[in-house]
């Protein structure tokens, strides 16, 4: 499987459990790894063969901002069924850092791991 990613895309959101983080957007950084099958972008060397990482990350960057939760697990459940249901992807490596979450710590996060089938709404391609 060929991997496309995207990595440091910087999102802004109300997130948190705490009463303080809800009263602002919070920075998120994202790191977002897509397995596709590069061939036919590469034979053809056409962005309509291709998944559009530009699109991908405006796609990131507006959900994320119409999101409000609570907890890191939570975003990056919803994100994950969000990919999986505009893009033609196969598996996604997602992780979500919450710079300045922990004092004395430059970042906390999760990490997942999904494929497409994990996800019946999203369908087969």
């Amino acid at each position: 499987m060929d991997k496309v990613f995207i990595r440091g895309l910087q999102a802004h959101t109300v997130i948190g459990i705490y009463d303080w983080e809800q009263r602002a957007e919070r920075p998120l950084i994202i790191d977002i790894v897509v397995g596709v099958d590069t061939r036919a972008a590469a034979a053809s060397d056409n962005i309509r063969d291709a998944v559009n990482y530009h699109a991908i990350s405006d796609a990131v960057m507006a959900f994320v901002k119409g999101e409000n939760v609570h907890l890191l697990e939570t975003m990056a459940e919803r994100l994950a069924r969000f990919l999986f249901a505009e893009f033609p992807i196969d598996t996604l490596e997602l992780r979500i850092a919450k710079p300045g979450a922990v004092p004395g710590v430059d970042a906390v996060g999760v990490e997942i791991e999904r494929q497409r089938g994990d996800y019946a709404v999203c369908g087969a391609r």
